[in-house]
């Protein structure tokens, strides 16, 4: 099964299943990735994030179902509200009108149609990249818990990163580099059997009390250089994702996504994005 044909029998589990808890584990299985892999993949290719989708897929079902005759306490089960409030909510988000008022003269409902990927071949703008084989190596900083559902870490992680860079701790970190990678890590911790975690910290073998001690497991790194503003590394990362990736002959390894800032200017930052890799057969 190639990359895309990965993504694609994905989306099919999701239909098979929008009247069902859909499991994550599961669907990155069908993907060949960790879940945060596969979420971050979907959400770039797709311009719209997982949770995003399966709620668009269900909120269309469920108005072709109401259309049908179908009372809206049963459509709230079947797409498994359990609070007619929560199912009107999201189907007023996506429709623009409550479920009560599907069936009025003159109402219109809007469709979202399954997704299907295919890889687009675009021009030739070059992508600088090398490939390192590295040992663990230790980190130190903090860290915080981050969400499954990546759409709320949009609020969580620049809430995080501000509280660092206000508090000290950036500047604190930044004294306490002595290994490599040299920067200011950001450093996605997301195996699909752990609690999701994210780190503010640099390389060292330093210890201290109030901070969190954390080890990148060995891995095989795609490494991506860029510059630019803070928004500029979202969209390396996007191009990483659905340009390079799918024809590079490598896939996503089990290990955590590194952004590594070179220099701590939030508007002319200098910095690299670590992508673990393994070699496709």
């Amino acid at each position: 099964m190639t990359w895309v044909d990965g993504l694609n029998a994905a989306i099919a589990y999701i239909e098979d299943h929008l009247t069902e808890e859909i499991d994550c584990g599961e669907l990155a299985r069908i993907a060949g990735c960790s879940f945060y892999h596969y979420q971050r993949m979907f959400a770039y290719m797709a311009g719209v994030s997982l949770g995003e989708y399966i709620r668009r897929r269900r909120m269309s079902r469920a108005a072709v179902d109401l259309l049908a005759g179908e009372k809206v306490v049963d459509a709230a089960l079947k797409y498994g509200y359990q609070s007619p409030t929560a199912f009107n909510r999201a189907f007023h988000a996506v429709h623009g009108i409550a479920p009560s008022a599907v069936r009025d003269r003159g109402a219109s409902v809007k469709s979202y149609s399954p997704l299907r990927f295919a890889i687009t071949i675009k021009g030739a703008e070059e992508m600088e990249y090398r490939i390192e084989k590295r040992a663990a190596f230790r980190v130190v900083g903090v860290s915080t818990a981050i969400d499954r559902d990546m759409e709320k870490n949009f609020q969580i992680l620049p809430q995080f990163w501000g509280k660092a860079a206000m508090d000290g701790t950036v500047e604190r970190l930044s004294g306490m580099m002595d290994g490599q990678p040299i920067g200011l890590l950001g450093i996605c911790a997301c195996a699909d059997d752990a609690e999701w975690r994210y780190y503010i910290a640099v390389a060292s073998s330093k210890t201290e009390a109030d901070l969190e001690a954390y080890t990148v497991p060995a891995a095989t790194w795609a490494i991506f250089p860029g510059s630019g503003a803070h928004q500029s590394i979202q969209e390396l990362e996007r191009r990483v994702l659905t340009e390079w990736l799918p024809g590079s002959g490598y896939a996503y390894g089990n290990a955590p996504d590194v952004e590594v800032y070179l220099n701590p200017d939030p508007e002319n930052a200098k910095y690299e994005v670590w992508i673990p890799v393994v070699k496709k057969d």
